[in-house]
Formats: structure tokens, sequence, C-alpha cells
């Protein structure tokens, strides 16, 4: 293979691998709904729940949070600071083609708590039932 090939094929796996690395909270969030509803199975009232522990990365969303699904298919997280001011929001669809959202669920978080979200197979599809 010609070096200009290697080094083109080089440079993209870094352009790849540092999409994974430069992610947001949100995005960090829909990747691990995709992991879960690909855990949960396919047998129709297959349920699994999902914990997500934020901060995700070290350095983002140190504080308390709040997150919002709606049903439309949004994901948005706001991160605040101990006195309870958004220092940063985030938010994604990215989720939406791995699991649908049976209502809209919005919670209030404590800095470094786990975010609990409710999977349930239904019609096929994973469906987000609950978020604590």
């Amino acid at each position: 293979m010609p070096k200009i090939y290697v080094s083109l094929l080089a440079l993209a796996l870094v352009f790849l691998a540092a999409c994974e690395v430069m992610t947001d909270p949100a995005t960090r969030l829909a990747y691990d709904l995709r992991a879960g509803a690909n855990r949960l199975g396919t047998n129709p009232g297959a349920t699994l729940t999902l914990q997500h522990h934020t901060p995700s990365r070290r350095g983002q969303c140190e504080g308390p949070y709040r997150v919002q699904f709606d049903k439309a298919g949004a994901l948005v997280i706001w991160c605040k600071d101990e006195s309870g001011e958004t220092i940063s929001s985030h938010s994604t669809s990215y989720h939406r083609s791995y699991v649908k959202t049976s209502g809209a669920f919005t919670v209030d978080k404590r800095a470094g708590s786990t975010l609990k979200i409710g999977l349930v197979r239904r019609g096929g599809k994973a469906v987000i039932v609950e978020v604590k």
C-alpha cells in the first residue's frame, strides 16, 4: 500500500477516535441509551434499568444537573453550579434511532448522582418508561 494511503488511513482513525473523546454529556448519555437498547433483548416486555453515572467525564457537569427527555425524541442536559445556576447545556436526538420516549420526563439530580432510566421492549422498539 502506498505511503500516502497509510498516512490517510492513520489520520482517519485518529479523527474517528477523537469523535468519541470529544463528546458532551448528552451525547454520552445517548450512547448509553443505544447500548441499553441493544442489551434489552428482543422479547416483548423485556425490561432493563440503565444506570448512567454523571458526570460521565471528569471536568464536565460535575455539579447538580437536570435531564429532560421529550416525547419527540430530544434529550437536554443542563449542568449547574452549586447555587443552581445553569453553566452549560447540551442536547441531542441521536438516541431517537434506538429508543422511543413514552412521554416527557424531567428530573433534577444532585452532583455525582446516578441517573436511572427504565427501558421496556414494546412493538419491537426499546421505550423509555421511567427516568429517576
